[in-house]
């Protein structure tokens, strides 16, 4: 009998354990969330249609690109 009154002391530190470990849980919760508001409201607003070019497609030229360096030094010779 005094060997089951010693486990019943040492069950509730697994459900102390997990409360403390679902409280972090809700905190770090709330702290991704606060962060995501604080993004949300610092954020630049850029108005597209103001600007007449899109600026990550600015300077892209439709069609076939030239080649970075010269194919034809680099192929081998046959010889």
């Amino acid at each position: 009998m005094l060997e089951f009154a010693a486990y019943m002391g040492n069950r509730n530190r697994a459900t102390f354990a997990k409360r403390q470990r679902e409280i972090a849980r809700q905190e770090h919760a709330r702290d991704k969330a606060a962060k995501r508001v604080e993004r949300t409201e610092t954020k630049v607003k850029v108005d597209r249609k103001a600007v007449d070019v899109d600026p990550d497609i600015a300077g892209i030229v439709p069609g076939p690109q030239p080649l970075p360096y010269d194919i034809e030094e680099e192929e081998p010779t046959k010889t």
